[in-house]
């Protein structure tokens, strides 16, 4: 029996959403690690500590990514168009930050010069903050919406441009995704190394849990207060390929949290939001106790 084009969508939406969650997941702490690599480990021995526990599997972390794109292109091939040729300064940003990742793990220890490692050392910080902030750009920009028509043969065209996408709401997205992304990877050092490493991944990941929380919530009442969502207005067809010709919307305020009243288990997608980073705060807690916090505090000295 061949699926019908409801049961279709449901499927690639799914695996889309699959795949953004697995990259995420996976490469959100390899993206955190690199961001923390001068302030958890101070010397090279230190650093070198930091980058091994990540060495192994980063580099298959990001096929997700990759299978991301492609599902986007065999999926809706206009939407993957419109985005990478109107999203194509942003992309090769994040593209050539993501490059700098495989150079700096090849190249940082061919010479046992100290700026050299420094030098590389940035780049790995850079190759985990660049792409960390513009795809929480990029989600703040979805949910506002971007300017773009149809032209004479259908064909979408971006209408706007790169310094359109950096505005406060999408910044402050890209700052929550920053503050997540460390967090995360302040909790995979302090389970992965030992010693002043670990304490200063865990010092490093607490302050970013707290900082994820208040943006977080920042973001939540600017969507609920200030943001107009969207709201189909007309009949939708359900039964043929998607198209947005066939379908009227408009912008209408409260739009965005309209689901969470019609669908009340939605409203646990937050609340876990908000959970795991109160976990994270709490990490210290759990795995020192208050006993063993003083000795376990980071050093402030620098090499």
């Amino acid at each position: 029996m061949i699926p019908d084009y409801e049961i279709l969508r449901f499927i690639w939406w799914a695996l889309l959403g699959i795949l953004l969650i697995g990259f995420a997941v996976t490469d959100g702490y390899d993206l955190g690690t690199g961001m923390l690599l001068r302030y958890a480990a101070r010397s090279d021995n230190e650093r070198r500590q930091v980058l091994e526990s990540i060495e192994p599997h980063w580099e298959g972390h990001q096929v997700w990514l990759i299978v991301g794109a492609g599902v986007s292109f065999a999926a809706w091939p206009l939407l993957y168009a419109t985005a990478f040729s109107g999203f194509y300064l942003a992309m090769f940003i994040v593209l050539a930050a993501l490059i700098l990742r495989p150079v700096g793990f090849n190249f940082r220890n061919k010479m046992p010069d100290k700026g050299w490692r420094n030098g590389w050392d940035w780049a790995l910080f850079i190759g985990g903050f660049v792409p960390a902030l513009i795809f929480g750009v990029a989600f703040g920009n979805l949910l506002q919406g971007v300017p773009f028509h149809l032209d004479a043969d259908l064909r979408p065209v971006y209408e706007g441009g790169f310094f359109g996408l950096l505005n406060p709401f999408a910044l402050l997205c890209g700052l929550t995704s920053v503050a997540m992304l460390v967090m995360h990877g302040g909790t995979w050092i302090s389970l992965k190394t030992d010693g002043a490493v670990a304490a200063r991944g865990r010092h490093a990941g607490m302050i970013a849990a707290a900082a994820l929380i208040l943006l977080f919530a920042l973001a939540g009442l600017y969507v609920a207060r200030f943001l107009p969502g969207y709201a189909i207005t007309g009949d939708m067809a359900h039964g043929g390929p998607s198209n947005p010709l066939l379908k009227q919307a408009a912008t209408e305020s409260g739009a965005w949290l309209r689901n969470y009243g019609i669908h009340r288990w939605l409203l646990a997608a937050p609340l876990i939001g908000f959970a795991g980073a109160l976990g994270a705060l709490l990490l210290k807690y759990v795995r020192l106790g208050p006993r063993s916090e003083a000795t376990e505090r980071p050093q402030e000295h620098a090499v």
